[in-house]
């Protein structure tokens, strides 16, 4: 079984390392996550409710091979090398990888199919998007890899919007829950924005990391915005029936959704194309549409 799981690797040795938790609650994606010390400040305060999954990591071969996912447990293969085992009862996610995990890197990215195969248990969705709130809205950004979906997040963080979330968007119907507070940037990006601090190779690739502010208050999406390069700027209205389609090519994980009818719900609200250009020059233009419509729709 294929798995289209946002699920970058990084460098990681024979033995179980285990990061304690902490006695205060905090997660992320709808999560409380435990073993996940020294990584706090990428998390968010985790309401009691939440399902709980305990994170380690057991460095080793890490040999992929056959992905599964049923009702009580998961193997999912990581793209750059080793796995993930997840059980739902306990809560409890291993990865097995050839080097260690720094806990801020095992937050984010490594994170990424925990959230997108716990979604799936519990009747939630995933969906490969970033997000910004204005308020209490939410707007999921979605597009393929290199569309520039993180630097546009960065520059509106540069503009003191809050960010929800860097690549994966869990809901629970209309209901929005935070992701790591990180966005990770490319170094092109990183230069032109003048943010992040360079973290080395995280995944499959080097990234420079741009830490984000708390976000603890309830949340609810307001609507889509589709990025896409375009010759120049522009922004227009998407009918429902374009944007279903979308969203269900932009899963989190390559199954059939528990409930397909929650789709339905997803796509009726707004949902926008955002055309720009490949030039940093055209990032203010961009923003200054993309605010406009996100605060007009809400």
């Amino acid at each position: 079984m294929f798995f289209n799981l946002l699920s970058p690797l990084r460098r990681a040795t024979g033995r179980m390392t285990s990061f304690p938790s902490r006695s205060e609650s905090r997660g992320a994606y709808g999560l409380r996550l435990s073993g996940t010390v020294g990584a706090e400040r990428l998390l968010v305060r985790a309401d009691e409710a939440w399902p709980e999954v305990d994170v380690s990591v057991e460095v080793g071969p890490g040999e992929p091979g056959p992905e599964q996912l049923d009702d009580r447990q998961a193997w999912v293969n990581l793209r750059t090398g080793g796995r993930v085992h997840l059980e739902r009862e306990p809560g409890r996610a291993v990865f097995k990888v050839p080097h260690p995990l720094a806990p801020d890197v095992l937050v984010h990215p490594y994170l990424a199919p925990v959230a997108a195969v716990s979604a799936q248990w519990y009747g939630r969705e995933s969906l490969h998007s970033g997000a910004f709130a204005l308020g209490e809205h939410v707007w999921g950004v979605v597009g393929s890899r290199r569309a520039g979906k993180s630097s546009l997040l960065a520059a509106l963080a540069a503009r003191d919007v809050d960010i929800v979330c860097d690549d994966v968007l869990v809901v629970d119907e209309l209901d929005v829950f935070a992701g790591p507070r990180t966005i990770d940037l490319r170094a092109d990006a990183a230069a032109m924005l003048e943010a992040g601090e360079a973290i080395g190779v995280a995944g499959a690739r080097e990234r420079w990391r741009l830490r984000l502010g708390p976000l603890d208050r309830r949340l609810r999406l307001a609507g889509w915005i589709f990025v896409a390069w375009a010759e120049a700027t522009k922004i227009t209205r998407l009918p429902a029936t374009e944007t279903l389609p979308r969203l269900l090519r932009n899963r989190g994980i390559n199954v059939p959704p528990v409930d397909p009818g929650v789709f339905l719900q997803l796509s009726g609200v707004p949902a926008f194309e955002l055309g720009r250009p490949k030039s940093w020059s055209a990032v203010p233009d961009a923003l200054e549409r993309l605010l406009a419509v996100a605060s007009q729709s809400a």
